[in-house]
């Protein structure tokens, strides 16, 4: 089952006896387990039947113990493992696992690894439960997990301050939910659309000085822009680290590179093909005037010099505004 699908059956009151939540993205994993603790038990039922446990203060015996338990003047007890991933002896579970209790929902809460499938176990959590793999998402995804984390709000964004927030922010789901939280609340309830000029100015991110903008200064060799971008990262380094605006780079060109040879060139494919929000196919389609496929790939070879020198092979100086000048100069020329 998907998040998605997980959430809405949970909502549905369509419980499952075990669901055990690994990988490495966190945020699923504790939206579930959350929304399973809040909506299971009323708060009377919730005194005598939800028990929280801790994987490395306790067993898998302890657990199936509890999990055997019957609830008391309720339908349902609910116990959630957080820290599951600490179990020493995870491989008992299959002991429960093989027949649970059908008024016991067991939330198993294994962060940052994943279980063996060759394991019984696995397959017993399987057979009886939801497994459930929380997937990192890759950097392109973030703007669409913004885009529908919002809508849940009942709010919009524009694409390039999701693309802001994204370049900014990285991956980590928890990390952006707590500031886009924040975000809305400083706004209020009366603005529902997301603008540039809101996200710089409550997470502080320049909508003028980012990865974002230096990347559509390279796009059309604007080298004034791309010069004045680069200075002010090289006064703050450490808020705009160079392997970050060589990895966005590389990004771009990359698909750049793909868009030279796609035959459908139509906005609905490249969107599509390049994993992108058709609102910047325009900006990929002036990339390829600008720099025809011979450039591109010799802006890929640039691109991964750039990274070792950033790294400290083979280059004088690791000076950010230095070694981004050197590289921006070569790029646009």
């Amino acid at each position: 089952m998907t998040f998605e699908q997980i959430i809405t059956s949970i909502k549905n009151k369509d419980y499952k006896p075990i669901y055990f939540l690994m990988g490495e993205e966190a945020w699923y994993i504790d939206e579930i387990s959350n929304l399973i603790a809040r909506s299971v038990l009323t708060e009377e039922e919730k005194g005598f039947n939800q028990t929280i446990m801790y994987g490395k203060d306790t067993t898998t015996t302890d657990v199936i113990m509890a999990a055997r338990r019957y609830p008391m003047m309720s339908q349902y007890q609910v116990v959630i493992v957080k820290e599951a991933q600490n179990l020493s002896d995870i491989d008992k579970l299959e002991l429960y696992a093989d027949k649970p209790l059908k008024s016991t929902i067991l939330v198993l809460c294994y962060k940052y690894k994943t279980l063996d499938k060759r394991k019984k176990a696995y397959k017993m959590l399987e057979q009886n439960g939801i497994m459930f793999h929380a997937k990192k998402l890759y950097d392109n995804q973030v703007p669409s997990w913004i885009n529908s984390y919002l809508k849940g709000k009942g709010m919009t964004i524009d694409p390039k301050a999701s693309v802001l927030i994204s370049d900014f922010l990285g991956s980590e789901l928890s990390k952006i939910s707590h500031e886009l939280d924040k975000l809305s609340i400083a706004l209020g309830s009366g603005v529902k659309h997301i603008l540039p000029e809101h996200v710089e100015n409550n997470i502080g991110i320049s909508k003028d000085y980012n990865n974002f903008e230096l990347q559509k200064a390279v796009m059309t060799k604007d080298h004034n822009k791309a010069n004045s971008i680069i200075f002010a990262f090289g006064k703050n380094s450490k808020a705009n680290p160079i392997q970050v605006t060589i990895s966005t780079l590389f990004g771009f060109f990359i698909k750049l590179l793909m868009f030279h040879y796609l035959p459908d060139k139509s906005q609905a494919n490249v969107a599509k093909v390049l994993k992108i929000n058709p609102y910047f196919v325009q900006d990929y389609t002036l990339g390829v005037r600008n720099y025809n496929a011979r450039k591109v790939v010799d802006a890929i070879s640039l691109l991964r010099e750039y990274d070792m020198k950033s790294k400290g092979f083979n280059s004088p100086t690791t000076d950010v505004e230095q070694l981004l000048k050197e590289l921006i100069f070569k790029l646009m020329h």
